[in-house]
């Protein structure tokens, strides 16, 4: 499958996400945009893609020429000292020439929409996988609730709330034909701790991403023994593969800064009953 990855390197999950995806033997990675798009964020991006054999690829940015660095720390514990390089052009324009080139692609976004802002809304997307909203317990069933999510039913997430206007833009202007958000509180279910080490050490040698992911998350275990929530992995296997979790069909709404699911939208018309509905009268 041809995927386009939207990411930022705030915390160690969209790099992690990168390098699974050029490990994946079913993904085909054809561009990667950044928000915001700095120097310092392309170089982490292209040292990745060089490592992992995949720098012909292009990499786009929101704001090219943006002068904050965005990088964490911890990347750079992770991957050494790494020089500065520049996009190849804005985000949207990847986005649309990727579109161009490979109509079934799949959009995995992972970060807030920035590249999205500018995207003709005459653009026609097949798949959009992204981490962001919120299922709260209109939503999800009891068994299945989070205790620090019980009795929610709004909440903020940062991918949307980074650039609201984009989202809502993903949400209801652009067209695409299916579209998956993989909400925060799923996210929150799925940790990469000291047991899932044990699983990576077993696989870790199968290819140069995992490799890379197991050697950044035994430093990051190092200072944080409660492990890493997988927000952006887990939007990515979904992509891959949609049975991982169980999807219900809603309509996103925000207020107040919070994203929530209204579960009361049709997803499909049984006319038989509609005619009894619509011709019995008190």
């Amino acid at each position: 499958m041809n995927i386009l990855f939207d990411m930022e390197t705030g915390d160690p999950d969209d790099v992690m996400t990168l390098c699974f995806l050029t490990s994946h033997p079913k993904v085909k990675l054809r561009a990667v945009t950044v928000t915001p798009g700095t120097n310092a964020q392309i170089g982490i991006i292209r040292h990745i893609l060089k490592m992992t054999g995949f720098e012909h690829i292009p990499v786009g940015s929101w704001k090219i020429g943006y002068e904050k660095n965005c990088v964490s720390d911890f990347h750079y514990r992770w991957l050494g000292k790494i020089a500065e390089s520049q996009p190849d052009d804005e985000g949207y324009q990847i986005i649309s020439q990727t579109l161009a080139q490979y109509p079934d692609l799949t959009i995995l976004t992972g970060a807030p929409l920035k590249n999205f802002g500018q995207l003709d809304n005459a653009s026609k997307i097949k798949t959009w996988v992204a981490q962001g909203g919120f299922a709260g317990d209109n939503v999800v069933p009891s068994q299945y609730r989070l205790k620090k999510f019980e009795g929610m039913l709004t909440c903020p997430t940062y991918n949307f709330n980074g650039a609201p206007r984009e989202a809502l833009k993903m949400l209801s202007e652009i067209t695409i034909e299916k579209r998956y958000l993989v909400s925060k509180n799923v996210c929150h279910g799925v940790v990469y701790d000291a047991e899932f080490h044990k699983k990576m050490a077993v696989v870790k040698d199968k290819s140069k991403g995992l490799n890379l992911i197991y050697r950044g998350m035994e430093q990051y275990l190092l200072k944080n023994q409660q492990g890493k929530k997988l927000h952006d992995p887990l939007a990515a296997c979904v992509a891959i593969d949609k049975s991982i979790c169980e999807f219900k069909e809603v309509e996103m709404y925000r207020q107040n800064g919070k994203w929530g699911a209204n579960t009361f939208i049709s997803i499909s018309v049984d006319k038989e009953k509609f005619v009894n509905v619509f011709t019995t009268v008190e």
